[in-house]
């Protein structure tokens, strides 16, 4: 069960040789011990209260910086939709049903993921999840022709609105660990994992197979470069000796949403300046996140 506070099960003891200084100091103010004493006996006014305190907590080193960033995240997850932390249909992960061994597995070995929506038609067609554990005593064995429709899971569907913490608890009384994501009309919008979940919690989690940070900008074949949308149109200009204008906006990422006029999708493709043509490699529903760069012939 999610951790709570009840104020009829902690109690907060006070020293009965405490100073008067320490106590109260007759202007009125309470001191610190007052104000934790009172949230926890049932006097706390609101939620803003609740932080106030957990902040002046951290200040007077009684709880440190990711203590205190945790307990605002578990707060704030009772506030925060599943469409607000979900992976976009655009970056999922499929398999499609009708393919073979073969045409997956490389794809599954390159994501890194332990998940897999399996799809008929399009993404709005999921007919369960393939987990990459199940593969493995086929590949062990070198068996008979692996049957893709026997290693499907059930699905889990979820709507946009459902509530982090709701979630979670879900996630963990049915042992699920993926949901599919599903907006008002039923059309697929994403997917959302209990990691996702757990980072709005406890910040990024970061494991042996995520890739390090990378550069700003990284040659990666002749005239062709990988390029994070963070990086300073200045940068560009001074590496490659052109004029892009940054008075409306300070990176390429913002430039580029001004060209598109949209948020774009994965592949989608624009020209700059008669030079310069990016692909989208990775964004989300809000940004541009990794560009692939090709530097066009003068």
């Amino acid at each position: 069960m999610w951790p709570y506070i009840r104020g009829d099960a902690l109690g907060v003891a006070t020293s009965t040789n405490m100073s008067e200084d320490q106590s109260g100091n007759g202007s009125g103010k309470k001191t610190w011990v007052e104000k934790i004493g009172a949230a926890f006996s049932n006097q706390l006014r609101d939620r803003e209260h609740l932080l106030e305190i957990l902040n002046e907590a951290c200040e007077l080193g009684l709880v440190d910086a990711d203590a205190l960033a945790m307990m605002e995240g578990a707060l704030e997850v009772s506030e925060t939709q599943v469409r607000d932390a979900m992976i976009p249909r655009s970056q999922m992960v499929v398999v499609n049903n009708d393919s073979n061994l073969e045409e997956f597995i490389p794809q599954i070995v390159e994501s890194g993921h332990s998940r897999f929506p399996v799809i008929g038609e399009d993404k709005d067609e999921v007919v369960g999840i393939l987990m990459a554990k199940d593969l493995l005593p086929h590949l062990a064995s070198g068996g008979e022709k692996f049957d893709l429709s026997s290693a499907i899971r059930p699905a889990v569907v979820i709507p946009e609105s459902k509530r982090l913490n709701v979630l979670l608890r879900d996630f963990r009384l049915n042992r699920n660990h993926m949901a599919i994501v599903v907006d008002e009309y039923g059309g697929v919008s994403g997917l959302i994992t209990i990691e996702d979940v757990l980072e709005e919690i406890v910040g990024e989690i970061d494991d042996e197979y995520d890739e390090e940070e990378e550069a700003l900008v990284m040659k990666t074949g002749e005239r062709r470069y990988q390029v994070q949308a963070l990086t300073p149109i200045s940068d560009l200009n001074d590496q490659f000796g052109c004029d892009l204008s940054d008075d409306d906006y300070g990176t390429v990422g913002g430039l580029l949403l001004a060209e598109f006029g949209r948020v774009p999708e994965h592949d989608d493709i624009v020209t700059l300046a008669d030079k310069f043509e990016f692909r989208v490699i990775k964004a989300d529903s809000r940004r541009i996140i990794t560009l692939e760069m090709n530097v066009l012939d003068s």
